[in-house]
Parts: C-alpha cells; sequence; structure tokens
C-alpha cells in the first residue's frame, strides 16, 4: 500500500495585475485584471513506506505547491490525495502529528531566542514525552552535530547551521514522513555534505519516507535512485536516476533546467 497517493491534482491560482505607470496604478486601485495560472495541471503519483524520492524541475513548475497540498498547507482545487491514508487538510491535528516538514527558504523556528527554547516549545506542541524528547534530542544533536549551537538564537546562527536546526525540529517527534523543500538552498559544499549523509543515515535507520524537492543534482545523485520530474505543473518523469540520465542527459545538458528543456522539447510541450 502506497504511504503517499496522488492522483489527478489539479491547482490553479489567481494572480492580479495592473497596467504599469501612476495612472495605472490608480486604475488598479478601482478595477484589477485577474489572471489564473495552472500551478498542477494532473500531477499523480505512489511512493512507498521507506522510499527516498527526488522531486526536480525549475522554478515555478510546481513543487513547494506539491508539498503544501501534501503537508495540508494547501487544499487542491480537484484530485485525491492521501498521506498515510488520510486526506491532509481533513484531519489536520493527526496528519501533522506523523509528518515533518522543511522549507528552505521558510523557517520553523522562533527567531529570537535560543534554539533549544523553540524545541521545547516543539515538544509541547506534539506533547512528546519528556524522557523521549531528551533521548530524541540528543540522538539528533549528536548526528548533526549542533549541540553548541542550541544556546543561540536563531537569527545569530550560520545558513547552514540553522538548516541543520530545522531538520532536527522536523524530526523531534520521530514523524513517519519527512517532506523537503530545498533544504540545501544557499548552503556551503561541507554544510550539504553533512546534510545528505545524515539524510540518508535517518532513511536507513529508522525508515522515514523522504521527498526531497531540490535544483541541485547532487543532491539526487547522493540520496535517490527513483526521480520525479515536473515541468508547467505537470509530471514529465517518474522512474530511475539512472534512466533520467542516459535518456536526457548530454555534455550540453548538466542542469535541471538544461534536461528540462530537452524533455520538453522531446514531448513537444
Amino acid at each position: 500500500m502506497a504511504q503517499i497517493l496522488l492522483d489527478s491534482i489539479d491547482k490553479r491560482f489567481k494572480v492580479y495585475e495592473r497596467p504599469d505607470g501612476k495612472w495605472g496604478l490608480i486604475k488598479g486601485a478601482f478595477m484589477r485584471k485577474v489572471r489564473s495560472v495552472q500551478a498542477l495541471d494532473g500531477i499523480g503519483f505512489q511512493i512507498g513506506e521507506g522510499e527516498l524520492v527526488g522531486y526536480i524541475g525549475p522554478n515555478g513548475a510546481g513543487k513547494s505547491t506539491t508539498v503544501k497540498i501534501m503537508s495540508g498547507i494547501l487544499t487542491p482545487d480537484c484530485g485525491i490525495c492521501e498521506i498515510g491514508g488520510r486526506v491532509p487538510w481533513k484531519d489536520r491535528v493527526k496528519h501533522v502529528s506523523e509528518i515533518g516538514v522543511v522549507f528552505g527558504q521558510r523557517s520553523q523556528l522562533w527567531w529570537d531566542v535560543p534554539v533549544s527554547d523553540s524545541f521545547s516549545l516543539l515538544k509541547d506542541i506534539y506533547d512528546i514525552p519528556e524522557t523521549q524528547y531528551q533521548e530524541r534530542l540528543r540522538e539528533l544533536t549528536n548526528a548533526l552535530n549542533i549541540a553548541e549551537f542550541l544556546k543561540i538564537p536563531a537569527r545569530q546562527l550560520s545558513l547552514g547551521q540553522r538548516m541543520r536546526c530545522e531538520i532536527i525540529a522536523a524530526l523531534l517527534h520521530r514523524p513517519k514522513i519527512l517532506f523537503l523543500d530545498e533544504p540545501t538552498i544557499g548552503l556551503d559544499a561541507v554544510s550539504k555534505l553533512a546534510l545528505r549523509a545524515f539524510l540518508k543515515e535517518e532513511n536507513k535507520r529508522s525508515g522515514v519516507t523522504v521527498l526531497l524537492t531540490t535544483h541541485d543534482m547532487d543532491d539526487i545523485e547522493a540520496l535517490c535512485s527513483r526521480v520525479m520530474v515536473i515541468g508547467r505543473g505537470r509530471l514529465l518523469y517518474d522512474g530511475a536516476l539512472c534512466g533520467l540520465k542516459e535518456r536526457y542527459a548530454a555534455k550540453d545538458r548538466q542542469n535541471i533546467d538544461e534536461i528540462i528543456a530537452a524533455m520538453y522539447e522531446d514531448m513537444a510541450l
């Protein structure tokens, strides 16, 4: 049975536009032009328990929208979404107790308090027993080597240090599923290597299911044997990483945007 199931998911957003210039500003205050943007167009896939799957695509392809639907932040216009047998937006309390989410450009840590205080607040939110919390915190801080940062406010941490703390915050309650939305964005090479090694070991040791969105093919190659490619809101590829590389990668196509462009050309989109 699939732990993550999406079928025929559609999502549109309204975008408000106004003409340029000062008259456009005045006119826009009374009359706004509305444009509909198709963020997701019939997205569907299944992920089994314990899989570590890469989800790649260019900016604006629909990766973050998919993650937000699976985490219960957004509701789709139509389609089926079941995470662990539940519809995320219909059973929010149970759902959030069994998932962890990390958005690379958004923090779940309280900005002006020590990191340890953020962890303590999350303990209360997830109702984690004290002994289990201390054991899990010690395990994660040792694995990610952040013990020396626990008393430092999040705003004073480097990006790499903060991202390690974000990962711990998402894993404190031992979720069954972990959604990672560009967790290595902006990180230096050393921080990326450390984070990849931890995620690979955590997936192997605890069996947590991981969906990883990223622009960095090195992340995918280091962690994922299966990859899904999204472009213009549509799923373009779902299969083995080696199959994607063999079919589309070439000397003049090494990054994701170039591979996606080749896929569009091949499919005449």
